[in-house]
């Protein structure tokens, strides 16, 4: 832990030197909720959020903040490592070609429903409901964004394969229908809240209850499209490369889960953050021109057993593209395989996030890095 800031309600603790000012408000805002319990915990990946900044941890007594979790219901990481211990460039550009006519990106989605057995045990809420028949047809699709698929090879000498995805529309959705109906209620209630973005449901609401069970089937459903997408892409790389899987890592970084804390049981909050219970596998990725890290959690109690979710940005999508340089972030890329050839895709570019070496440096009381892994080749949402 970096430093703590005393002013507020509760305490903020943060694992980061500098903190830019949007950020610090929302920070400052979830450490006077009336329900938020202990302190609030900031990762050194933090930036400016909806309601709650991306890399922030809250722990909650009896209420649930969809802006605590986020548009992108879990959203997070997998990763294969395979029995290859080398690849040439021609072998990542063929996997890269034929993942990208397997996997749809963007907007895209698949032409036929995808199969899954969770389908059959979607809840009776409208939002998953309604929904349904879309979301057999994103499932195993990548999304836009910062969502990635990438070639690796690891400090452990072996090639990896890593997947960033969420729940797709059935996230986004379920997010913004029960974040306005919490901000109906607070406001029926004229809840003491200092910003409308952290509108909350009691848990034992019937509103509360149904976002809890939705948010549950979309954990599932974004967890099954990594697993998909990452079948399918093992498929690919077996064909080239003849190599088999050996380990596999499939974790959320954006969800509410009850826990227990300091002897209580309590809702802890993860947007933008991992959780690092001791010695539980985490993924930390950096941007696509730099490192990711497999890690072992550390149990720090400090930052409700908490880590990172990646790099964290140090400047918007627009911004990126205005300000940054296509010359100076492609030499980045260099000895990678990847498609930053335009300047409308600087959003991405690793001069827009922050540095991953000083985001790790950050958190060494939080985890332990097992694997560092070096970026061979990357496919951007």
């Amino acid at each position: 832990m970096k430093r703590v800031i005393t002013t507020e309600k509760i305490p903020i603790k943060l694992w980061l030197d500098e903190v830019d000012a949007g950020t610090l408000i929302q920070a400052k805002n979830l450490a006077n909720l009336p329900f938020a319990l202990n302190w609030i915990a900031i990762m050194p990946d933090a930036h400016l959020g909806y309601g709650m900044p991306i890399g922030g941890v809250m722990a909650t007594d009896g209420v649930v903040v969809p802006n605590a979790v986020g548009v992108d219901i879990g959203c997070g990481m997998a990763a294969s490592r395979l029995s290859l211990t080398e690849i040439d460039k021609e072998s990542i550009e063929k996997i890269i070609g034929q993942v990208k006519n397997r996997i749809p990106v963007g907007f895209e989605h698949n032409l036929t429903a995808q199969e899954w057995e969770g389908f059959d045990e979607a809840p009776d809420i409208p939002v998953i409901q309604r929904n349904l028949g879309s979301a057999r047809k994103q499932l195993g699709t990548l999304g836009g964004g910062n969502h990635f698929i990438e070639i690796q090879t690891g400090s452990d000498g072996h090639i990896w394969l890593m997947v960033h995805s969420g729940s797709r529309n059935y996230g986004l959705k379920t997010a913004n229908e029960y974040h306005k109906k919490a901000q109906q209620l607070c406001q029926r209630w004229h809840s003491d809240i200092p910003d409308r973005d952290l509108s909350f449901l009691p848990i034992e609401s019937d509103e509360g209850g149904e976002y809890y069970a939705a948010m549950n089937f979309c954990l599932k459903f974004a967890q099954a499209n990594r697993v998909l997408m990452m079948k399918k892409l093992l498929d690919v790389t077996a064909s080239v490369t003849g190599a088999s899987v050996e380990h596999e890592i499939n974790i959320h970084h954006n969800y509410a889960a009850f826990e227990k804390h300091f002897g209580r049981n309590v809702l802890v909050h993860r947007k933008g953050a991992t959780k690092a219970a001791t010695d539980i596998e985490g993924i930390i990725p950096g941007s696509m021109g730099t490192c990711s890290y497999i890690v072992k959690g550390l149990g720090n109690r400090e930052s409700f057993m908490s880590c990172s979710h990646g790099a964290g940005r140090i400047m918007g999508r627009k911004q990126a593209i205005r300000e940054l340089d296509l010359t100076k972030e492609q030499k980045k890329m260099k000895n990678i395989v990847h498609d930053l050839y335009s300047k409308d895709k600087l959003e991405e570019a690793p001069g827009a996030y922050k540095d991953i070496n000083e985001v790790m440096n950050n958190q060494k009381d939080l985890v332990e890095i097992t694997v560092k892994l070096t970026p061979l080749g990357v496919v951007k949402g």
